[in-house]
């Protein structure tokens, strides 16, 4: 079997020249999904799901699993998948407030809790670049090391501020909000907007969608691979950290050790559901937030129609994970029979001059 060695992108876009409904549905099917999920749940609910307050709390509560399912997707376009992510949330939630208990003032517990978040990324990117374990199982250790640490620094109990220690600018930080939109969720969006800025229009992109695509091509052309394999997996760590000052803010001064497990499954659904929709077979900013809203709606919407169905969420995001790596499995698949067609059919395809750039459409 030939190797796969092409730079070129064999992202599932439709051809130029394809029918405009085929588009359509290939880019935009998950979209239109959404919409009519939510037509859905609003003529069923009239009166609950499609009003302001059910916008203000579902935006409120789902800033922070927003955040942790955009630190899913840069370690996947790079190829490699954290699965420490839950597990460091639970860490940098508890540790935001107990630092601040112990008389850290807050403005240092944020840079703490930041630079720990690089620290951890950092910690599973030597685990996967250096000594070559494979990402699956390296971070799930990772993370199974930080739930015990999470574990042992609050002996398996709630932290509580029960004399109002923790600082109000701190609580602010979760409580702020820019017109009908709470704050949390703006600045959700304005990280999804920057990481779409950088994947789609700096080379940084590029280059981490080429070694997530085919390390070896990508090093042949002169990327250094494990700079940006690192890179990834640290800006993954870093928005662990900015989601546990989050989620610690908005609890209002009580942090439980574990509730950051809670919130991987619904991240990865997020994610790996993203790669089916806006850019087809590449994991994008813009799926992964799509991914969101769409379980986010069904999850709640389900929710209304079933009040007191504890078992939903878990069972919509089970099911939403099972369907999303179907898909995307599926994709993977066809994506690599057509870059081996393009390898037999012209082996020139490692041709690396300017006039392909990586990362295009072909």
């Amino acid at each position: 079997m030939a190797l796969h060695t092409s730079v070129r992108s064999t992202a599932l876009e439709p051809r130029k020249g394809g029918s405009a409904s085929r588009r359509l549905l290939t880019v935009y099917g998950m979209v239109l999904l959404t919409v009519a999920l939510f037509g859905l749940f609003a003529a069923l609910k009239p009166d609950t799901f499609p009003t302001l307050l059910n916008f203000k709390l579902l935006t409120a509560g789902n800033a922070v699993p927003l955040i942790l399912a955009l630190a899913v997707t840069v370690p996947m376009v790079a190829g490699k998948i954290d699965l420490s992510v839950g597990y460091a949330l639970g860490l940098w939630q508890v540790l935001a407030l107990s630092w601040q208990l112990g008389g850290l003032d807050y403005r240092l517990v944020i840079l703490l809790v930041l630079v720990g978040g690089a620290v951890v990324g950092l910690v599973n990117a030597a685990l996967v670049e250096l000594a070559q374990v494979d990402a699956f199982i390296a971070t799930l250790a990772t993370g199974q090391v930080i739930f015990a640490i999470t574990y042992w620094h609050t002996g398996g109990r709630q932290v509580v501020d029960t004399d109002g220690r923790r600082a109000a600018n701190f609580d602010s930080l979760a409580t702020w909000s820019l017109g009908p939109v709470p704050g949390p969720f703006v600045i959700a969006v304005v990280l999804a907007v920057a990481l779409w800025a950088v994947l789609e229009f700096l080379p940084v992109g590029r280059y981490l969608y080429a070694v997530g695509a085919n390390p070896r091509a990508a090093e042949l052309t002169g990327i250094r691979r494990r700079r940006y394999v690192v890179g990834s997996m640290v800006t993954s760590g870093v928005l662990c950290a900015i989601g546990g000052i989050l989620l610690s803010a908005r609890q209002g001064g009580v942090a439980q050790a574990n509730i950051g497990p809670d919130f991987l499954l619904p991240a990865l659904a997020a994610a790996f559901l993203g790669s089916t929709t806006i850019r087809p077979g590449r994991v994008n900013a813009w799926g992964t937030v799509l991914g969101v809203v769409i379980t986010t709606i069904g999850i709640s919407g389900l929710q209304q129609l079933l009040p007191g169905r504890f078992y939903l969420d878990p069972l919509f995001n089970g099911l939403t994970l099972v369907a999303a790596i179907t898909i995307a499995s599926l994709a993977s698949r066809k994506r690599l029979a057509s870059a081996e067609r393009h390898q037999v059919a012209a082996p020139s395809t490692t041709d690396t001059s300017p006039s392909t750039p990586i990362g295009s459409s072909v």
